[in-house]
């Protein structure tokens, strides 16, 4: 919002949006039907997770960005992003309705950010298998283009379950559509690897880096007989499975338990500056 703008105050239990610099209700921004990011999904996306008003790993998030906008050979201005994202933030400030901040760019050129409130979950995850084969020429990029992963999940509930597990045609497991999946065996932590064409999560990297978490090429089998299984996302933090298809456990296991509690005080002590 320019300085020659007055200042709005932000509705109590509303979405704000940022469009190309100009703040506004979220239901209020719009963008042109004829914009590609719209007609064909071409554009680049991230999700911030916001902890009373404050974005965490923001510099993280801007870095993918930029990273996946150069790969779709899109253009973007970068600090443009980050200073819409303060004054957004600024704008909403703490509540219920701004817990997450999403950041879109169009191939029409659009600018958009969005606050938005957490979806409520369960507290524990279902997941069915489905198959799935990774887009390779999207490898590294936060696409809009997510079209797959979202019928991967209705498919998953239409069965009955939470959510889906990504797995090749060849038997490796991947990730679930909007989050990374986890799971322990004697003790050890392992994910599956980069190569194979998964995202690389920022939420994932903090697992890794607080739990020792080891990159393994992961079978659908590997899963099914593990003694623990979590996922990890910005939105989800660790978030414990309780079932990947007939296969059940009784509840969160005490690795799951220790990876939240370390991921959650990662996240506190950055938070905090410490």
């Amino acid at each position: 919002m320019s300085s020659s703008q007055p200042s709005m105050a932000a509705p109590a239990l509303e979405s704000l949006a940022s469009l190309d610099g100009q703040i506004m209700p979220a239901a209020r921004a719009t963008v042109p039907a004829t914009d590609d990011g719209l007609l064909r999904g071409d554009g680049v996306f991230e999700v911030i997770r916001v902890y009373d008003g404050v974005p965490f790993a923001l510099d993280d998030h801007l870095a993918r960005l930029e990273r996946s906008a150069a790969n779709l050979r899109l253009a973007l201005d970068l600090e443009a992003i980050r200073v819409d994202a303060h004054r957004l933030l600024a704008q909403a400030g703490p509540g219920p309705a701004h817990q997450a901040l999403r950041i879109v760019l169009t191939r029409g050129g659009r600018r958009l950010l969005l606050t938005e409130p957490l979806h409520e979950l369960p507290e524990a995850m279902r997941l069915a298998s489905i198959t799935y084969s990774p887009t390779r020429v999207l490898d590294a990029v936060k696409s809009l283009s997510y079209a797959a992963n979202m019928l991967a999940r209705r498919l998953a509930q239409e069965r009955g379950y939470d959510d889906a597990l990504l797995v090749t045609p060849h038997g490796r497991v991947l990730e679930a559509p909007t989050s990374s999946v986890f799971w322990i065996s004697d003790g050890a932590i392992r994910t599956p690897p980069l190569s194979d064409h998964i995202l690389a999560s920022i939420t994932r990297g903090i697992v890794i880096e607080v739990t020792g978490a080891q990159e393994r090429e992961t079978t659908l089998d590997d899963v099914r007989s593990a003694d623990e299984v979590f996922l990890a996302s910005t939105i989800r933090e660790v978030h414990p499975v309780i079932a990947v298809d007939d296969r059940r456990w009784a509840g969160p296991g005490p690795v799951t338990v220790r990876a939240a509690s370390a991921v959650e005080a990662h996240i506190r002590a950055a938070l905090s500056g410490s």
